[in-house]
């Protein structure tokens, strides 16, 4: 599927896969493996950019993928996220659905919702507030309706 795809049916929270279609190489080869694991990979879909025009430049659209954290200790120190446009010649496909029930925290970002977590109910939800303190939070539940998969 093509980016535009993943734009215009993909619920935030879905896991995304990318991929530009060449094999995985050997282990051995960890340059040519690195190089390959920039251009394919899979995230959790955090953000969606509708087309619109910036001056003279017409943005086409995009969206955001998080793709991990780095730290230790239970501490966060970086937080992976990678953005595409439309315009990408990666391939997209949506890999898994939020499931039903689950609760999405969501905050705004310009013109956009940007997810910051995906919890698994509104309990789990808002303790997960208590330790991570976000300004203008808006807690959504995961229905068919809205872009969830049957539990």
């Amino acid at each position: 599927m093509h980016a535009q795809h993943i734009l215009d049916h993909a619920p935030l929270g879905a896991y995304i896969r990318f991929s530009d279609g060449t094999p995985r190489p050997p282990d051995r080869h960890r340059r040519k493996l690195d190089e390959w694991e920039n251009r394919n990979g899979r995230g959790q879909l955090t953000r969606k950019e509708a087309a619109r025009s910036l001056g003279s430049y017409d943005y086409r659209g995009g969206f955001s993928l998080h793709l991990g954290n780095y730290g230790s200790n239970g501490v966060v120190v970086i937080v992976y996220t990678r953005s595409f446009q439309v315009t990408s010649p990666l391939d997209f496909e949506i890999d898994k659905l939020p499931a039903e029930g689950s609760v999405r925290i969501l905050t705004r970002c310009g013109d956009s919702d940007e997810l910051k977590h995906l919890a698994s109910d509104m309990a789990a939800a808002e303790a997960w507030l208590q330790d991570h303190h976000h300004y203008d939070v808006r807690l959504e539940t995961v229905t068919s309706q809205t872009g969830g998969r049957a539990a």
